[in-house]
């Protein structure tokens, strides 16, 4: 067609509007979804950016394009998209694609509301209000506080915020130069977004300190104990630890009670990034993992990780009741937050948050959670820990196979060993050629499509496999694919 032939606008159109829109939900039930979460299908399309650049045509004109250029477009979107959804996606601590938090996401994009005043979002505000009493009570409080974040990087970095507001409330209108220097304290396996919350809040990195993890990648309370002492005995003032349910990488649970006795002691916040491990709290058989963590000033909990219920789900909860969220992010903008509305401004959450607009994240997580209820959630919990189990019994059957470890939770770590560095351990350079290994397999896979598993280096050890089992969708045939096609694509390795 060519640039200089006018198309006809939908605006005013409705029957137009209605046809595309329901061309377009076709094309999206049947790639994305039907497609995108079949065994039989690709996990995705690999092509190299200057010719995906070219199937995708990505410049932008001066003219429109017709409606049947448009469902194509959609449809080269989806295939040359990864299918996160797909069984044999392990990559990262997201998978699966819930229908009910899925028709929640729609419903979400439909509305095209900001989650900021009830006077334009009055059925969300009391959604998320309700949410997120019930993932407080999980944690272990009657009463509180929070807000739906985007992401949990912000969910911890607004726990930092409110810590050091909470001992430094000046700081807010003075800035850095009333504050001593401060120090934080949480372990190395800790997600990196403490060390960029610390960068971002003007506290700089080095004011993290690092405690020491134990071989299981757990933070050691007495090395914890020990590093406040030496700060305060080098003139730092201690405000708060992170402590972490539910490594990236090992999937380790802190020893919370242990943490909240060393900060009681000292007077310190204690926040929780339970983003990855939040969701076993629905686990009656499980949740002991994270015992102690009722004893948290706050917490941050991801549920579209292990509950699937969608990118993004983020909420940080807090055990205060004192509005403390508000009176540190606030700002009353007066053509926003007007005190003399005609219904209860309390309802009005936006000034909670730095941000303005806010997008609706409650919606497919209460749709979800409806459909499932406190049991389908709890199964879906426990089904993961059950594959998990299964997984590291096949892998301890089969030849080639290590594990780094017993996990305790659903990360999976193991290396392949190929039959050229079997029984050859001893041999000076095993560790440094069996690095190699993750990273060759990892390209096969991809460019095959057959299946998307994690892998990377972590403290003395070479590059090893990450498996991350938490699409509800998955099955033993799912577990026993993923190793025989390891095998398969590394056997001349």
């Amino acid at each position: 067609m060519a640039d200089s032939e006018v198309l006809p606008s939908l605006a005013g159109d409705p029957v137009a509007v209605e046809a595309l829109l329901r061309a377009v939900f076709g094309v999206v039930v049947d790639e994305a979804i039907q497609k995108g979460t079949s065994a039989s299908q690709k996990v995705c399309e690999w092509k190299e950016p200057e010719e995906l650049k070219q199937l995708l045509d990505l410049e932008l004109r001066s003219q429109g394009e017709s409606q049947e250029q448009i469902l194509e477009r959609c449809r080269t979107v989806i295939r040359y998209s990864v299918k996160t959804g797909h069984p044999r996606f392990f990559n990262q601590l997201f998978s699966g694609l819930d229908p009910h938090a899925l028709a929640g996401r729609i419903i979400t994009e439909s509305l095209n509301t900001s989650q900021y005043t009830y006077e334009i979002a009055p059925v969300f505000v009391l959604m998320e209000e309700e949410v997120l009493r019930k993932l407080r009570a999980l944690v272990g409080w009657s009463s509180g506080d929070g807000i739906f974040c985007p992401g949990g990087s912000i969910s911890n970095m607004y726990a930092v915020n409110l810590a050091r507001y909470q001992r430094y409330p000046d700081c807010k209108q003075r800035g850095l130069r009333t504050l001593p220097p401060l120090a934080l304290f949480t372990s190395k396996e800790c997600h990196y977004s403490i060390q960029k919350g610390a960068a971002f809040l003007g506290l700089g990195t080095d004011s993290v300190r690092v405690v020491k993890a134990d071989e299981r990648g757990k933070m050691v309370p007495e090395d914890l104990e020990r590093q406040i002492g030496m700060a305060e005995a080098e003139g730092a003032v201690p405000f708060l630890v992170s402590a972490t349910s539910g490594t990236t990488v090992l999937g380790a649970f802190d020893p919370l009670e242990a943490i909240a006795d060393v900060c009681q002691r000292h007077g310190l916040w204690l926040h929780v990034d339970a983003a990855w491990g939040g969701s076993v709290l629905l686990s009656q058989t499980h949740r002991h993992l994270l015992d102690g963590i009722q004893r948290a000033d706050s917490v941050a909990w991801n549920p579209h990780k292990l509950l699937a219920a969608g990118l993004q789900c983020s909420a940080l909860l807090l055990q205060d009741t004192s509005n403390l969220l508000k009176r540190c992010h606030g700002s009353q903008a007066s053509y926003l937050f007007q005190q003399d509305k005609f219904y209860d401004v309390a309802l009005d959450t936006g000034d909670k948050v730095v941000q303005c607009g806010r997008r609706v994240d409650c919606l497919k997580l209460w749709l979800m959670w409806k459909a499932q209820g406190d049991q389908g959630l709890e199964r879906r919990i426990d089904q993961a820990f059950a594959l998990a189990r299964y997984l590291v019994e096949e892998i301890k059957k089969r030849e080639g196979l290590e594990l780094v470890m017993e996990p305790e939770f659903v990360n999976v770590c193991f290396w392949f060993v190929p039959p050229s560095l079997r029984g050859k351990q001893d041999s000076p350079d095993y560790h440094e050629r069996l690095s190699k290994v993750a990273p060759v397999l990892k390209e096969r896979m991809v460019k095959e499509g057959s299946m998307m598993i994690g892998y990377q280096p972590h403290g003395t050890r070479g590059n090893f496999f990450r498996v991350v089992v938490a699409n509800p969708a998955l099955t033993c045939a799912d577990m026993d694919f993923l190793l025989n096609e390891l095998e398969r694509l590394g056997q001349d390795l």
